[in-house]
């Protein structure tokens, strides 16, 4: 595949035959996302401006029943904005195709199917009943994508459009509005730590276990990240630092998510059938489960001070995605002195340049931007529908990760090692971000927060 100038990320949509030349087409997937996260944004921002105020309107997904089904999800004003929203979606993402040397007209075909049941999955998981059970809309894109995948043979055409990566990656410059450094210093002294921690403890325990099971070092850091930061949104952080495999990427997100629902059903029963304290729950759901979405659903079984408290850690640990990836880059780079007559690049800035994943710079800016340059009444305006934008990147991002793997890869890969390593990584990130819940939001070491 070819590689963008500067960088081991492939362009989007680059076939393994063809190197497109010009500006445009040296652009890479980072730049991309980049590019098309400020549109959207700055869009948004221009809305709110031109209408002197007006707040966009988001899209509804929560129903109860089939009359409010019909009444609230699938009105015809609703059905406009999603539809409206898509469309916006498939031309930004079908310019980055096209002008990176993809099919336009495979990738436009595609992204239909991916896009219906993105929406679906969000639709679903939108009814109240399914919600009371803690299912969020990443579990229903991702088994959309995965029963789609091992139940038929894809098209190429539905297979132009599984782009995980390029999804997520524009979906985390939109989060980038919603990390606000004043947030995270009113959090508190305890989360940011707790997040340290837990970060720092389970990445190294993770490649260590990985390392005693003889799975390689680049499958090894990408899980010890997904385990112990934010789940899929740090996989691709860290295939980004090493220039991962996409395979091996795929096949990690596809645990994330699917060990994520047994952990979103049964850690908040454990917390009510022991008795754990809700501010320590809160706490411990935040620093365990790997994506934003189940944290809310998870939390939002205990109770309000632990919906308050697991947004506290896991947006302590959404501001880490940075310096892990500058992290991971130079310990990458500086792990083995290169070998004399192999071609090896001698370590220095330059390289660890070349290295870092560039859709993390976007990332922090536009929370930098948000943070101390857009007024504040601003950012309560536009949050909703950012959100919203987020959101379905996000899902359709799911639904191609579920087209992108296997069921058998899991037991073949390696001989299914990876997902013991993952398993037994979490598992003890689970023990040990309790013990620290319980030190630091148990008044065990510190004095017990107050949040209500």
């Amino acid at each position: 595949m070819a590689k963008g100038k500067n960088t081991g990320t492939p362009a989007v949509g680059v076939p393994e035959n063809s190197i497109p030349s010009g500006f445009w087409a040296r652009l890479t997937e980072d730049a991309w996302a980049n590019l098309i996260g400020g549109i959207l944004i700055a869009g948004v921002l221009l809305w709110v401006g031109v209408f002197h105020g007006g707040k966009p309107v988001s899209p509804v997904y929560a129903w109860t029943h089939a009359g409010e089904l019909f009444a609230k999800v699938l009105k015809l004003d609703n059905l406009v904005i999603v539809a409206a929203s898509g469309m916006v979606f498939a031309v930004l993402s079908a310019i980055a195709v096209k002008l990176s040397g993809g099919n336009l007209w495979k990738y436009l075909a595609g992204f239909s199917i991916v896009f219906l049941l993105a929406v679906l999955s969000l639709v679903v998981a939108g009814n109240s009943g399914v919600e009371a059970y803690g299912l969020e809309y990443v579990v229903f894109a991702l088994l959309s994508g995965l029963l789609l995948n091992n139940l038929f043979q894809l098209p190429e055409w539905l297979k132009a459009a599984a782009r995980s990566e390029f999804f997520i990656k524009t979906g985390l410059i939109i989060l980038g509005t919603s990390i606000l450094f004043p947030n995270i210093v009113q959090a508190g002294f305890p989360g940011i730590l707790q997040a340290l921690a837990v970060v720092s403890v389970v990445w190294f325990f993770s490649l260590w276990l990985s390392r005693r099971l003889k799975v390689d070092d680049e499958f090894g850091v990408i899980l010890a990240s997904a385990v112990s930061i934010c789940g899929v949104s740090a996989a691709i952080v860290a295939s980004g630092a090493i220039q991962g495999d996409k395979k091996k990427l795929s096949y990690v997100t596809t645990l994330v998510l699917l060990l994520a629902i047994p952990m979103m059903v049964l850690q908040p029963w454990a917390i009510q059938a022991f008795g754990i304290p809700e501010i320590v729950g809160g706490a411990w759901l935040g620093g365990t489960l790997d994506t934003t979405a189940t944290v809310v659903a998870a939390t939002e079984q205990v109770g309000p001070a632990a919906s308050k408290v697991g947004a506290i850690v896991k947006l302590s640990q959404n501001v880490l995605l940075g310096f892990a990836a500058f992290f991971i880059a130079t310990w990458w780079i500086f792990r083995k002195k290169p070998e004399a007559g192999t071609g090896s690049e001698k370590p220095n800035l330059k390289l660890i340049w070349e290295r870092f994943p560039k859709f993390v710079l976007g990332f922090i800016v536009v929370s930098l931007i948000f943070s101390f340059l857009i007024p504040t009444e601003t950012v309560k305006q536009t949050s909703g529908f950012l959100n919203s934008l987020r959101t379905l990147w996000f899902a359709l991002a799911f639904v191609a990760i579920g087209l992108e793997a296997r069921f058998s890869d899991l037991l073949k890969t390696q001989g299914g090692r990876p997902a013991l390593v993952f398993t037994g990584a979490q598992l003890f990130n689970i023990f040990w971000t309790l013990l620290w819940s319980y030190l630091l939001f148990g008044g065990v070491v510190l004095a017990i927060p107050d949040i209500k």
